[in-house]
């Protein structure tokens, strides 16, 4: 049984818990670090339990009955449900701090999927499609691919330590967040086309994750920089 989809996850957990840690100034939310870190850590949880079941029920295989593949990398998780259902979590439990506790994470969200995407060298998924650049690598195959998981993990680890800076210039009021977002979906969108994929990929879901990103940053720019 191959429990890569935990050290993956493993792995991320760590870089958000390490960025949450090293930018302590941003933990000031109702309930302080301890409560960020909990939301982080629910919000985790139930994106990667939602997304693993809808990868499987795409792939045809019942969750009910095969219950220890959920666990199991097989059919991977599915990016758009995880992101929406983690969203989700996040929303329910910071209702009523939603824009500090948003701004908090969303740095640390971004350093977490880094380390997800990094987690490829773990589960053994790096590769994509095939390339004849110098820093290709075959995986132990015969054709040269790109690291394409290596590329998403790496640009999500710039935009994680870009926001934790620029954050600290700004009003925690859902400016960081909404960047985080778009910053997000604007990277799983550019790396897609190179990724392998046996059916069509979720772009509507990044093209959708930009737009929303997009919408928060210019509905709390012009609200001004004390609305919550």
């Amino acid at each position: 049984m191959e429990f890569g989809l935990l050290g993956a996850a493993a792995v991320g957990m760590v870089c958000l818990y390490a960025v949450l840690r090293l930018d302590g100034n941003g933990t000031a939310t109702a309930g302080g670090s301890r409560h960020v870190w909990d939301m982080a850590l629910l919000s985790v949880v139930v994106g990667l339990f939602a997304g693993r079941i809808a990868a499987m029920i795409l792939d045809g295989t019942n969750p009910l009955t095969n219950p220890a593949d959920v666990l199991i990398v097989r059919g991977g998780v599915h990016t758009g449900v995880a992101s929406a259902a983690a969203l989700g979590a996040v929303g329910l439990a910071a209702r009523r701090d939603l824009w500090r506790t948003a701004d908090t994470l969303a740095p640390a969200a971004l350093a977490g999927l880094a380390g997800w995407h990094g987690g490829c060298l773990i589960t053994g998924t790096c590769l994509g499609t095939a390339s004849s650049l110098p820093w290709a690598i075959t995986g132990g195959g015969a054709v040269a691919r790109h690291p394409v998981e290596v590329y998403a993990a790496l640009a999500l680890a710039i935009a994680a330590i870009g926001l934790t800076l620029w954050r600290r210039r700004l009003p925690r009021v859902g400016i960081v967040a909404g960047m985080a977002l778009s910053l997000a979906a604007a990277i799983r969108l550019a790396t897609e086309p190179l990724r392998l994929t046996i059916r069509g990929g979720p772009e509507v879901w990044y093209l959708a994750g930009i737009a929303a990103g997009l919408g928060i940053v210019a509905w709390k720019s012009s609200a001004g920089a004390d609305s919550e």
